[in-house]
């Protein structure tokens, strides 16, 4: 008979991400969380699982970049898994996804990827003693719905009385309450931010019995109470990055790639008027950390993990402290590199501060250069402003990664012309990458298709890998729609066709010195500049 103890068991929880999250980069969402729980309620045991890190190790990290980059190939291949009714379907999905990136021929084909994969998620399964955990939860991010569904299935095969919840950005409004309608895997989904729905959760699992916080459904309808997003970011612990490195050191002991640690410096969109983006509906209002708070988690992280590279999550970082950061960055001794998403800052001096503080490269969401064009999708900036940060960037040494949307509904020959002409003038500068308009749920375009001139939502012709009951009826994050599809894909063909050959113009050059440059030469200037048929 074992002695007695005053000491409480601890509430085992599990918190798990699928793949194709990226390798080298361990999930902040789950970092924050196991924080957040473990600061806030006492006895509990918050172990965070990276399946991901295993199944690259598996294909083969090349293998595993190229598909977690292609999208929908991904997914294809765990809903083959999830139904099996749906092989050739899926098999279908990821050869054309595949073959639209240029990757096709680099991957293993479909047939060899299955088995391997279902492997590996078996072999992560055996590994992890999941006998006394109390909840399982899985962050559900872009590509990995249909790995979570398929893990979540499993594990409840194994573990039947165990509760698995979902959360994440593709488990926002109606997205979640229709997975937990169809999926009987799925115990609980958290609507929207996570930290106090998840707390709430465990306490009442751990024997609390309080009210379930109203941003958590779930498939025994209950009493609720108020779940409101946590104001100040300041409020929020380091994530708690050790578990990745751990799993990262037992895999590869040589260590053979640099992680990247993600940051976060704030969450919701300050501009959030795009008409096409759906990327904040989980976020309700901007916040954002103080520069002094994100200098101290860089500092920790440096120290702890010996990592110098770091990618910051938002959406848009806010201005004023991004300044005080980069400035103070700029001062330090440590030689660390950042990515981040931007606005569309034309200000030389301001890039080029941030890139002076360590930042390499940003994502800017030009969109489109037409201005009659980025006027519909709301976006408050002009074509010369996309055009100058592009050339600021380039000024800055800073590299400019960024989409330019074609086929957006209702768009005309007009933009179209427009945008051809303006890329003439962007050719010395990286290439943007061509992206054609997707339909996402709960975008303004979403909520007013009669303005774009959309008629009918139908299911993305990519989600053919799903049953028809769920082809049907599920809410997803992508749709497709009825209404002058034709027709854009006829007028922006010059357009795809005109970005191929600004890439293959970057893609062929020799010379290291940048394709438009001068040299001042006090009276005059002599300016050298690369054609595109020189």
């Amino acid at each position: 008979m074992k002695p007695q103890t005053d000491t409480p068991i601890p509430f085992r929880i599990s918190l798990i991400s699928m793949p194709w999250s990226i390798f080298n980069r361990p999930s902040l969402q789950l970092s924050v969380l196991k924080a957040y729980l473990e600061r806030e309620m006492t006895a509990i045991q918050v172990e965070l699982c990276h399946p991901y890190l295993e199944l690259a190790g598996t294909l083969g990290f090349d293998t595993y970049r190229r598909i977690s980059e292609s999208g929908w190939a991904g997914e294809a291949l765990f809903a083959a898994l999830l139904f099996p009714s749906q092989r050739q379907q899926a098999a279908k999905v990821f050869n054309q996804s595949l073959r639209g990136k240029g990757l096709r021929r680099t991957t293993p084909d479909f047939q060899t990827l299955i088995p391997l994969i279902e492997a590996s998620c078996h072999s992560w399964l055996d590994r992890i003693n999941f006998e006394d955990v109390r909840l399982a939860g899985f962050s559900v991010c872009f590509n990995q719905l249909f790995s979570s569904l398929y893990a979540a299935a499993l594990l409840k095969k194994r573990h039947p009385e165990l509760p698995i919840i979902l959360g994440g950005s593709s488990c926002a409004s109606e997205l979640g309450i229709s997975l937990l309608q169809h999926f009987p895997q799925i115990d609980y989904v958290v609507d929207g931010e996570g930290e106090g729905p998840l707390l709430g959760l465990c306490t009442s699992l751990a024997g609390d019995h309080s009210p379930l916080p109203a941003r958590l459904h779930s498939r025994i309808p209950g009493l609720t109470r108020p779940s409101p997003e946590i104001t100040d970011l300041s409020l929020l612990p380091m994530p708690e990055y050790s578990g990745y490195f751990s799993e990262m050191r037992r895999l590869f002991p040589s260590q053979p790639f640099i992680p990247v640690l993600p940051l976060e410096f704030s969450r919701g969109c300050w501009w959030n008027k795009c008409t096409f983006c759906n990327l904040n509906i989980q976020w309700q209002g901007y916040r954002s950390k103080k520069a002094t708070q994100v200098m101290a988690e860089v500092d920790s992280l440096v120290a702890t993990h010996q990592c110098l590279d770091f990618t910051f999550s938002d959406n848009a970082l806010p201005i004023r402290e991004a300044d005080t950061f980069f400035q103070q960055q700029s001062e330090h001794a440590a030689d660390c590199r950042f990515f981040a998403e931007i606005r569309g800052i034309t200000d030389f001096e301001r890039l080029s501060a941030y890139s002076r503080g360590g930042l390499k490269t940003i994502q800017v969401g030009i969109e489109a250069l037409s201005t009659s064009l980025l006027a519909k999708m709301a976006k408050g900036l002009s074509t010369i402003e996309n055009i100058a940060v592009m050339k600021h960037s380039a000024a800055a040494g800073i590299l400019l990664e960024g989409n330019l949307i074609l086929e957006f509904p209702g768009s005309d020959e007009n933009e179209v012309m427009e945008t051809l002409a303006a890329l003439d003038y962007v050719l010395p500068f990286a290439p943007l990458s061509p992206a054609v308009f997707f339909l996402g749920f709960g975008s303004p375009v979403y909520r007013n298709p009669a303005r774009f001139g959309i008629g009918t939502f139908i299911p993305h012709s990519r989600n053919r890998f799903l049953p028809t009951e769920l082809l049907t009826n599920l809410t997803m994050l992508t749709l497709d729609y009825r209404g002058g599809r034709r027709q854009q894909r006829r007028l922006w063909r010059p357009v795809a066709d005109k970005i191929r050959s600004w890439r293959q113009f970057h893609d062929k050059r020799k010379s290291g010195q940048p394709p438009l440059s001068y040299r001042d030469g006090g009276s005059f200037l002599i300016i050298r500049q690369e054609r595109l048929n020189d």
